[in-house]
């Protein structure tokens, strides 16, 4: 009988442990977000480090969520679990810039574990199974797919001022080669601002300079292509005269990116250059009247 007594209070305790357990663990995790929210309060851009691919995740200060490209695998899942709070499950929208896997299969994986209220996609496309099955997957869940035009303007905050201009495409380039028909955007906030161009080439450059001009002069470049030659043309750069050149590439990646002709014209133009094969993971924050780099 006093055995059983014991063992009765002493389960009693236990569960009084646990029980001040989860309430600790719940009140630590409301004041995590809470903490996680004043200091995330301006914008914030997080180039993940997925290897060889691109993947920018996007929060705006009242929490509004983008992502820009999902990278080659799932990868993608545990960057966003340094960036975002852990039970937020959430995404406003994702955008495929073009349909090379390196740039959409870790979406595979973000539909599978997050609730997505929109897909943005270029008019190229792919044949490849794995491609198919993202398109399905967005059929699957209901997820709105747009196809991405010129003039088209995203808004992630508008009391604070903060958008999403596409650039391009600004004609159809269902037949054009992936890269080349990439889309292009702007984020906007303030007088701070960031290029956005996925793999796009010097001849989508071309075409960008044409239509926008000095319009193209931003903070924050993200040099197309993971800092291939055949992209950030002296020309495009000349317009762009960014502060900051972020290179999404994989360490030791088989391509040779970046190569040397991208990080001299970078350089030419005063450009400081950050790449996530040696810093990992940059995460920059703007007050949308300057943009910091960790």
């Amino acid at each position: 009988m006093d055995y059983i007594m014991k063992r009765f209070f002493s389960d009693k305790a236990n569960l009084a442990r646990i029980a001040f357990l989860i309430i600790l663990i719940s009140i630590t995790g409301f004041i995590w977000q809470r903490v996680y929210r004043l200091e995330h309060g301006r914008l914030t851009v997080a180039v993940l480090d997925v290897g060889q691919g691109d993947s920018i995740y996007i929060e705006a200060p009242n929490g509004n969520q983008v992502i820009f490209d999902g990278g080659p695998d799932g990868k993608i899942l545990s960057e966003l679990g340094k960036v975002m709070p852990f039970n937020d499950r959430s995404i406003d929208m994702l955008v495929v810039t073009n349909p090379d896997k390196d740039h959409y299969a870790g979406f595979l994986d973000v539909l599978d574990n997050f609730t997505v209220s929109a897909v943005l996609e270029p008019s190229t496309y792919s044949k490849t199974k794995t491609y198919a099955e993202l398109e399905r997957m967005i059929v699957e869940k209901k997820v709105p797919n747009i196809l991405a035009k010129r003039g088209m303007k995203i808004w992630l905050d508008k009391k604070s001022g903060v958008y999403i201009s596409i650039l391009f495409p600004d004609r159809d380039v269902s037949t054009w080669k992936p890269n080349e028909g990439s889309i292009v955007a702007k984020l906007v906030y303030g007088q701070t601002s960031m290029l956005l161009t996925g793999d796009s080439t010097a001849l989508t450059e071309h075409i960008i300079v044409s239509l926008e001009g000095d319009n193209l002069k931003s903070t924050v470049l993200k040099v197309g292509h993971h800092g291939s030659r055949t992209s950030s043309s002296p020309e495009f750069v000349s317009y762009v005269l960014p502060l900051y050149a972020i290179i999404s590439d994989g360490k030791d990646n088989s391509y040779g990116h970046p190569h040397k002709e991208t990080l001299d014209t970078l350089k030419s133009f005063g450009a400081k250059v950050y790449r996530t094969d040696l810093f990992g993971t940059i995460i920059m924050k703007s007050d949308g009247k300057s943009f910091t780099v960790n």
